[in-house]
């Protein structure tokens, strides 16, 4: 798919590839990119079952396109000001679409990251299933700095990695933290050498492949919702979970 939007989506069998590629301003993100990856949702075969998002370049993505903060144009700070409440909120509700879309049960999501993930770039790494680091990694969630909060759907997926205290130290501070860090605090799976990063994020992808996939979408299912719900409720859904998986192995039908 074409790369105009300075993101990339290709497929090959049950694994996507979803590739950040303005390596020239260090895949800075824009709006533009934001309605690519929600394009990339709908365009994705059905029998994909994992998708790898990477980038092109010496950096993950280095957050925000500054160009948005200093300029007056479509989607800049000044125009998002300019509109009604609702209007902005709906206007973020879109770009917010980017991202949310990684929730998806029925795939699982891979983010190979390497140098710097900041802000709109961590929060795209957050929004997927789990997370591979080059050593030279090193995230921040940046918008205090800019006076602003993370709206990327970043914020609930910190909580649930590190912790309450954690999260909120991170998120005011704005500071950067290092592969080894993530790694010891529960934001990355593994870490990996620079050069040995795509490959690990390919291993990675066969191995999630080797389990069934609707046994998969289920387990999915049950871990994202786990938190909102009581032990008696979790139970339930299990219950409820591996009933449906004895019914579709047995071939009886609804």
């Amino acid at each position: 798919m074409t790369a105009d939007s300075g993101v990339r989506l290709e497929c090959a069998g049950p694994v996507a590839t979803v590739t950040l590629c303005r390596p020239d301003v260090l895949n800075a993100q824009t709006p533009a990119m934001w309605t690519a990856l929600c394009q990339f949702s709908r365009d994705l075969p059905g029998d994909v079952r994992v998708v790898i998002v990477r980038a092109e370049g010496r950096a993950f993505s280095a957050g925000l396109d500054l160009s948005l903060v200093t300029s007056d144009g479509t989607n800049s700070f000044t125009e998002m000001a300019r509109l009604t409440p609702a209007e902005s909120m709906d206007r973020i509700h879109a770009f917010q679409m980017g991202f949310t879309w990684f929730r998806r049960p029925d795939i699982l999501s891979i983010a190979a990251v390497q140098g710097h993930a900041i802000g709109a770039g961590f929060q795209l790494a957050l929004a997927c299933d789990l997370r591979v680091l080059a050593d030279d990694a090193q995230l921040s969630m940046a918008e205090v700095t800019l006076g602003l909060v993370p709206d990327l759907g970043g914020t609930k997926r910190l909580l649930e990695l590190v912790g309450y205290g954690r999260a909120l130290e991170i998120c005011v501070t704005g500071r950067r933290m290092s592969a080894a860090e993530a790694e010891r605090i529960g934001i990355a799976n593994c870490v990996v050498p620079r050069a040995d990063l795509d490959v690990a994020a390919r291993d990675l992808a066969a191995a999630l492949l080797t389990a069934p996939r609707d046994a998969v979408v289920e387990v999915k299912a049950l871990l994202a919702a786990a938190a909102d719900r009581t032990y008696e409720e979790q139970d339930l859904a299990e219950r409820e979970a591996q009933v449906r998986r004895f019914r579709d192995l047995a071939g009886v039908g609804e």
